[in-house]
């Protein structure tokens, strides 16, 4: 049920969104409906609110699928109440690099849908046409508290399209999932990837030179192509007084998808998400987005980040990494289990812990509690209240749904999730999980834990 409160909240949001191109209104808008939920009360926990406090005994009270309140001593007579003494209570886990429902379990080729290798360039496709909301995977990285992701094409383009955000939620279809308001992200990919990949058809590109003149002429036709629609625009808005003098306001440019997308990003209107190891290749992937007028939100996989840490932070680009993964191409050769942790500076710097993965998603707690020893091992303070922030907050940020979700916040959406202990723990479980304040999975109860069409009749454990 909407109630008015959301009901306002859900069109201020939509009607703060730019058009994702000058001639659509918003194609394949979400559907998705928060499931009705009645208000829930967690009591006395220790609560990291994902804004860097810890809160020890504190209560957070969900009402009409948002948080209402966090602190102490709360009360609500109407409430469910869950006794959270001993448990810990994060925001929900937001993944900003997910391959779910496009490269989904099982792994077939008919089910390989990530990768649209025909050109170089294929801004044109949108990761959302492939995903397949019967992915069994949505239901295990639910398990491990993740309520938020982002699902991007592969990395064997230049451009590979877009990227799209889904609230985790069983559904039948990918607007069902689709998160209101949240914008787009452009997947780039840098490095040796797409040039072996056309390479090895005898194609350009085959060298790192030929990834950047393919991206710098991918933006040269962009730019092009945003100033005819900005002047075809224009002109519109000024048909009127036109008309009356026998002037004709003139057809609109060619729609081309490839260049829509790209001139949504020099709008500013979609993120900007690049896979990208060496500190090398970032830093030109900086100077190529000063050249051409748009916003890196973040680099992804990064091994080298740490190298440029402080050049990532004064230019606002998040770090969207991995714990440990290094070495198994020679662009990963100079990987360090500190990269992470160097990346996070306590001022600007915006660190992420991602899975690119089905089965690192599950487990995204305990690839940042790796990043913590390693960390502290150099001297660097990262307790709790700060780690929980690479999982939640800062990921937020980098996919463009900050104002909404992330945080335990009032107002914002009541996505929850209530740990069995520490939730950097080896032993840590999610025990609840709530999206928009609906109990989605119980670790303690199988009617709360979503199964797909696919695995029905097949035996599932918590």
């Amino acid at each position: 049920m909407t109630t008015p409160l959301k009901a306002t909240l859900l069109a201020a949001v939509l009607l703060a969104l730019p058009a994702l191109a000058p001639a659509a209104e918003q194609p394949f808008a979400s559907t998705y409906r928060p499931i009705a939920s009645g208000p829930v009360l967690i009591r006395n926990a220790t609560v990291l609110t994902g804004s860097g406090e810890r809160l020890e005994g504190a209560d957070v009270l969900m009402r009409d699928g948002r948080i209402a309140g966090v602190g102490q001593g709360l009360e609500a007579g109407d409430a469910t109440v869950v006794d959270g003494t001993g448990k810990w209570v994060t925001p929900g886990i937001i993944d900003v690099h997910s391959h779910l429902g496009v490269y989904p379990s099982p792994g077939t080729e008919s089910h390989s849908d990530g990768n649209e290798v025909t050109a170089p360039v294929t801004a044109q496709v949108w990761a959302e046409h492939g995903v397949w909301p019967q992915d069994p995977g949505f239901a295990t990285a639910l398990a491990g508290g993740v309520t938020s992701m982002m699902i991007l094409p592969g990395s064997a383009n230049l451009i590979g399209g877009r990227g799209t955000v889904l609230k985790n939620v069983a559904a039948t279809t990918m607007q069902d999932m689709k998160f209101p308001g949240a914008p787009h992200g452009l997947k780039m990919a840098c490095g040796e990837n797409p040039k072996r990949v056309y390479g090895e058809r005898g194609q350009s590109p085959m060298t790192r030179m030929g990834n950047l003149a393919g991206y710098r002429a991918a933006f040269i036709e962009a730019q092009a192509y945003r100033r005819a629609w900005d002047k075809y625009e224009a002109g519109q808005a000024d048909a009127g007084k036109k008309k009356k003098k026998g002037e004709a306001a003139g057809d609109p440019p060619n729609r081309d998808l490839r260049l829509d997308t790209l001139a949504g990003v020099l709008r500013g209107d979609i993120t900007v998400q690049i896979h990208c190891y060496r500190a090398d290749e970032m830093a030109l992937m900086i100077d190529l987005s000063k050249e051409f007028d748009f916003k890196i939100a973040a680099f992804h996989h990064g091994v080298e980040a740490y190298k440029l840490a402080d050049t990532l932070a004064a230019e606002g680009i998040c770090g969207a990494l991995w714990a440990d993964w290094w070495g198994f191409k020679m662009e990963a050769y100079d990987g360090i289990q500190e990269n992470i942790a160097l990346v996070d500076r306590p001022d600007k710097g915006c660190a992420i812990v991602h899975s690119d993965s089905a089965e690192s998603i599950q487990r995204l707690n305990q690839e940042a509690a790796k990043v913590m020893v390693r960390g502290e091992r150099l001297g660097l303070k990262l307790p709790p209240e700060r780690a929980i922030r690479w999982l939640t907050t800062n990921a937020a940020r980098a996919i463009g749904i900050a104002d909404q979700t992330g945080e335990l916040a009032k107002g914002k959406m009541a996505d929850v999730v209530v740990w069995n202990g520490n939730p950097f723990s080896v032993y840590a479980k999610a025990e609840r999980v709530y999206v928009d304040g609906a109990l989605l999975h119980d670790i303690n109860d199988a009617s709360r834990r979503p199964v797909t069409d696919f695995m029905l009749g097949q035996e599932v454990t918590p």
